[in-house]
């Protein structure tokens, strides 16, 4: 392979491609001979490093190409001495937390996953002790790959077999059993309460047999808990509307006091309450924030750039919180987190609205499964004062109307062009009526509309990947989403190689 062939691989800190035969127009590219060099590549990875015979633990979610992958990437490290750890089904914060587990005692982890992507693509998250890869570190494996810089082994690494998801899941007990601290039912705090998961067939459905009934939850009504890579039911992505659509529609039939649904690697969550009304992105946010803050008063809370103004207030005025909004990206919300800490501005908690949730006090790993424990702990807690979750967030300004654009660029060098069209966004917004650029602003440009007649913001960036621009709007007002695209289209028609035919 060329080495312009292994970087199409990269997906920011992570390895994904096309691992299925069978879809239009898309090459498979993720064999399992890529994967044996990879998986030799990242014991070579690992050698460099300073792990002379490196430990490495392994795990796939629920996708039918897991299994090959898994054979040739192990066949990759044992061939250069490495021993394995084979995981089976598991989640991505497993993963991580088998790097920092000291009975198992290995150097490095690896995750074969594609998140949310559909059924024929897969690919790779990379752990050590010190959290995920960042996009240096996965530059730094594909040109290892390349140049296939590793030796063969005199002997061949050892394998095992363990159920890493089940220890997993224990601490999630212990730690959800310690934190409601109820001394009447410490052992099952959530006795009585009728909790439902939808895991989409992805890798989520441990939460519900090894979490959810130890504690003592009636899980009655769960669905599509059965791992199955096709995923017939639904994408499995809090952020997909027929997915939520699916687990409020649970919550009713089901009678239940909560709903939750992860993606296919449980490393995002979002959850409905006992209407059946998702609480997820905005709002999942402030729900969480309420639990950080009581506990960490002041704290920053750091999110992408696509947050509401009313939640911006809710943060700040109503918690008493500083909220710091950031670039999209989980890891980039994650990092700046951890700067914003080594800088001495305490932050606990890194957030993005897709329901990538990161806390300080589980190493700013971006696990779901870890984020509705808090908030499990906390419903069990409001339980013995007659309230529920969502009483926590009741102030919290909900806008009246909200809508996404993605807005193609269609010129060579789409990035170049999207930051022309920024800067000069930038000033022609500045001297329109009622409108006014937000500071301090990290991401594209973000621009409060306060004319009656729209009454919002809206927020022009470019995509992390794709030739496109998403545009963001939200209004307090009804009709106040069209009012500022009337008026952002006319200034937007200048620039040729953008296509806002969408806006139309």
């Amino acid at each position: 392979m060329r080495l312009e062939d292994w970087k199409k691989l990269q997906n920011g800190s992570d390895i994904r491609g096309v691992a299925l035969a069978g879809m239009a127009k898309e090459k498979v590219n993720l064999t399992a001979e890529v994967a044996e060099i990879l998986g030799r590549s990242f014991a070579a990875w690992l050698v460099e490093k300073g792990f002379e015979t490196p430990k490495v633990a392994i795990g796939t979610d629920s996708r039918i190409t897991g299994p090959m992958l898994k054979k040739a990437f192990i066949l990759g490290l044992t061939a250069l001495g490495a021993d394995v750890a084979d995981c089976g089904l598991a989640s991505t914060p497993a993963m991580f937390m088998a790097c920092i587990n000291d009975e198992l005692n290995v150097d490095g982890a690896v995750m074969l996953t594609a998140s949310h992507l559909p059924f024929n693509r897969n690919g790779m998250k990379f752990f050590t002790n010190r959290g995920g890869f960042d996009e240096q570190d996965i530059n730094d494996l594909l040109n290892i790959a390349f140049t296939g810089s590793f030796k063969e082994s005199g002997k061949s690494g050892r394998l095992d077999e363990i159920d890493f998801i089940s220890d997993y899941a224990a601490m999630l007990v212990n730690n959800i059993r310690a934190g409601v601290n109820d001394p009447e039912r410490y052992e099952q705090p959530l006795a009585g309460l009728r909790i439902i998961v939808d895991a989409g067939n992805g890798a989520g459905g441990f939460f519900a047999d090894k979490v959810l009934v130890p504690l003592g939850a009636d899980i009655e009504g769960s669905q599509f808990l059965e791992p199955d890579g096709n995923f017939p039911n639904h994408v499995p992505n809090p952020e997909d509307k027929e997915a939520m659509d699916s687990v409020s529609a649970a919550v009713k039939r089901a009678g239940a006091d909560l709903g939750i649904i992860f993606d296919t690697d449980v490393d995002r969550a979002a959850v409905v309450d006992a209407n059946g009304k998702p609480v997820s992105r905005n709002e999942l946010i402030a729900l969480i924030s309420t639990v950080i803050l009581d506990e960490h008063p002041g704290s920053v809370i750091v999110t992408d750039s696509i947050t509401s103004s009313g939640l911006k207030w809710f943060i700040e005025e109503e918690l008493g919180g500083v909220h710091h909004r950031f670039k999209r990206g989980y890891k980039n919300v994650i990092n700046e987190a951890i700067r914003l800490n080594q800088e001495g501005k305490e932050s606990w908690l890194a957030i993005e609205t897709s329901g990538h949730a990161a806390l300080k006090e589980n190493h700013f790993l971006d696990d779901g499964a870890y984020l509705v424990a808090k908030l499990l702990i906390k419903m069990a807690q409001l339980r013995n004062e007659n309230r529920s979750l969502t009483n926590l967030i009741e102030r919290m300004p909900v806008p009246a109307e909200s809508r996404e654009f993605r807005l193609p660029l269609t010129g060579e060098d789409f990035r170049d062009y999207g930051n022309k069209i920024i800067t000069a966004l930038r000033e022609m917004a500045e001297k329109e009526d009622g409108w006014s650029v937000e500071k301090p602003n990290y991401e594209g440009i973000r621009v409060r509309c306060g004319k009656a007649s729209e009454n919002g913001w809206f927020l022009l960036r470019l995509s992390l990947h794709d030739p496109l621009m998403p545009l963001n709007i939200e209004s307090d007002v009804k009709g106040g989403v069209n009012a500022i695209v009337s008026r952002l289209g006319q200034l937007l028609n200048e620039f040729e190689y953008l296509d806002t035919s969408s806006l139309l």
